[in-house]
């Protein structure tokens, strides 16, 4: 990710952004950070940027040519076909949310604009800026502090920066819930202790009390985030009825990433945040008919719960159908044995075998071996860029024997474990169980409910799931997007 700041101070930028984490990421390459000075763009000999604004009124303005030129020299630097978004930081812009600093981590450039004085020449604006941003209701003398408050949350989702990739995935306004209270020695302070529970070693116990301490939080002091969240839970007891058709919809609202779009009754439409895929459950296709139009374009891709609505759905959203597959879950809290399999400490197993997550090395490996990727560009939605962000995300493990690639499997950008793929010399001898077997261990450490959906004509994987214990949905789901 780069990040480009439009700028009259740009050792202002500087001096907040080389420090800390995001510092750390600019020296490991993970992001860059250019400061642009808008003075070096001016054509005046003092270097002036400003002027009085026309129709009177206090202040000055900056003008529209040195932010133009400057914004220019970033595009010259900017490769053709990266994603790019140019941003300016404003008092009269959309609130700066943490969903819309998911959505800004997708792009590949970022340019930011800061004003100063009363602002700048509406023109220049209304030719480069794409999205009009705040970081709350009030004035600041200039952009700077708000664009690195951006900046800064932005960095974070992007993977590598937190060395950690599940800690993001865990913390502040996930699932609609605040945060809950953290303790570290010493455990009194103050004629304050901390909380019994925490010191107990009970992990479960300890869970438990973390969700509640965060509802309770996030009721006395986001009402709104509250309201929403009691909202997913109604939906999630209805899901639950029928847990293994509706795991995909009851494990997005888990992981904190369902966006409750609408509801009526027994007909419930969630969005991922993260990847913008709807999920649909309902005997009614008037019911989506009814949608706001802005909503029916946004849908691109959608997982349908009743197969029987999916000839008339996709043709009234002019999508496609794609997939038929059942879901088969994993509604154990134990790990699975990996006696006979591999040796969960790393070391190689009896058989040589050592799974462990793969590196970028492997992207060529996984494209060319894995059918759902044949053919598939690097532009494409599950091309080289897919494969790469499921890397970078932890979320890709191979099998390997010494330095050779025996397998691997994945957790897709939906939730949902797949993408087993075993080379013929090697089936036969365990690595497909061994696979999935690891998978489901590591979302169980994560917190999750394993699942897989499997298209309906793999009887092998079929069989080798209800070999782990996994069950089957009665019904399959339906998965329908543009063509």
């Amino acid at each position: 990710m780069n990040f480009h700041i439009l700028t009259l101070f740009p050792e202002m930028v500087k001096n907040g952004l080389y420090t800390s984490i995001t510092g750390r990421a600019i020296e490991a390459g993970q992001i860059s950070v250019e400061a642009v000075n808008i003075r070096d763009f001016s054509k005046n000999k003092h270097k002036k940027v400003d002027d009085y604004p026309y129709g009177g009124g206090a202040g000055m303005l900056m003008q529209a040519q040195p932010v133009f030129d400057a914004y220019t020299s970033v595009l010259k630097q900017i490769p053709e076909g990266k994603k790019k978004r140019v941003i300016y930081v404003t008092p009269q812009g959309y609130p700066f949310t943490q969903r819309m600093a998911e959505e800004f981590a997708k792009n590949d450039e970022l340019v930011f604009i800061c004003g100063h004085y009363e602002g700048i020449d509406e023109r220049v604006l209304e030719e480069v800026v794409t999205d009009y941003v705040s970081i709350g209701d009030y004035v600041l003398t200039g952009g700077e502090l708000a664009a690195m408050v951006m900046i800064d949350a932005i960095s974070r989702l992007i993977p590598g920066v937190l060395h950690n990739e599940m800690s993001k995935e865990t913390e502040s306004f996930h699932g609609e819930l605040l945060e809950h209270p953290q303790y570290s020695r010493p455990e009194e302070w103050r004629g304050k202790r901390v909380p019994e529970v925490l010191l107990s070693g009970n992990q479960k116990k300890i869970a438990k009390w973390r969700i509640e301490a965060s509802v309770e939080r996030t009721r006395q002091r986001r009402p709104d985030l509250y309201e929403k969240y009691m909202a997913l839970q109604d939906c999630k007891e209805f899901l639950m009825k029928q847990k293994l058709l509706h795991i995909d919809m009851i494990e997005l609202i888990n992981r904190g990433r369902a966006i409750l779009v609408a509801r009526e009754k027994d007909k419930i439409l969630l969005m991922d945040k993260d990847t913008g895929i709807f999920f649909y459950t309902g005997d009614s296709v008037e019911f989506l008919q009814k949608l706001p139009k802005a909503v029916c374009q946004s849908i691109k891709k959608m997982v349908l719960h009743q197969r029987e609505l999916a000839k008339e759905v996709s043709e009234w959203l002019h999508l496609k159908e794609v997939m038929v597959c059942y879901q088969l879950v994993y509604t154990q809290r134990e790990k699975l044995s990996v006696s006979g399999l591999y040796h969960a400490d790393g070391k190689a197993a009896e058989s040589g075998l050592v799974i462990r997550p793969l590196s970028q090395a492997y992207i060529e490996d996984v494209k060319s071996s894995y059918e759902l990727f044949e053919g598939a560009g690097e532009d494409e939605e599950y091309g080289g860029e897919y494969i790469l962000n499921r890397i970078e995300r932890g979320c890709m493990f191979g099998a390997f024997l010494g330095d050779e690639l025996a397998g691997y499997i994945g957790i897709h950008d939906d939730g949902s474990i797949g993408m087993l793929h075993v080379p013929e010399k090697y089936r036969g001898r365990k690595f497909g169980k061994a696979l999935q077997t690891y998978a489901i261990n590591m979302a169980l450490e994560w917190g999750w409910i394993p699942y897989s959906q499997v298209i309906e004509e793999n009887e092998a994987s079929i069989g080798l799931l209800k070999s782990l214990g996994l069950h089957m949905s009665k019904s399959p789901v339906v998965w329908i997007w543009k063509g």
